[in-house]
């Protein structure tokens, strides 16, 4: 009896080691997924929103968001500028699509030295506004910069000018 007594406390413990690991591995692996597919649950219906607002091509509003300011500029160089309007004689045949595919807006510029996307500052004379390269010039010209304005008697005043930019990273 003492033998057998032995034995099923020996299997117990054996069975009681084992029970506790298992329960260990399934909170450690188990859990986490079950806590994670209540938090997914949870925003399904915001996933679901913005899935829709981008099949609507919408925006969906994300609350107040920080801007990010631009860091030191990756270099700074002189450059010829002038400046261009959506004027047929001034264009191609698209005279308000830049060569990016947007349409024309203060804050663009035409250069063929830069890559599209790239942000560009020229502190001289815009102070803190940021422009970004989303058009191409005539392939005669190299390192230019045109700035796009809207009204006609403004960039005739703005007129040919050597300007220092900043050039930041591709956007």
């Amino acid at each position: 009896m003492t033998y057998r007594l032995r034995t099923v406390l020996q299997r117990s413990l054996v069975e009681v080691v084992t029970l506790g690991a298992l329960v260990l591995l399934g909170s450690y692996f188990v859990l986490p997924s079950v806590a994670s597919a209540t938090v997914a649950a949870l925003s399904v219906g915001r996933a679901t929103d913005l899935e829709i607002a981008v099949m609507k091509n919408a925006t969906v509003p994300y609350g107040n968001l920080p801007e990010a300011d631009l860091r030191d500029p990756s270099y700074t160089m002189r450059v010829t500028a002038t400046a261009y309007n959506s004027l047929p004689e001034q264009t191609d045949d698209t005279p308000f699509i830049t060569a990016s595919g947007t349409h024309v807006r203060m804050g663009v510029i035409a250069a063929n030295f830069l890559p599209m996307g790239t942000l560009v500052k020229i502190p001289d004379y815009f102070g803190d506004q940021v422009f970004t390269v989303e058009d191409r010039m005539n392939p005669r010209y190299d390192k230019r910069i045109d700035i796009w304005m809207d009204g006609v008697h403004e960039a005739r005043q703005f007129g040919v000018r050597t300007v220092a930019i900043e050039v930041y990273r591709h956007k």
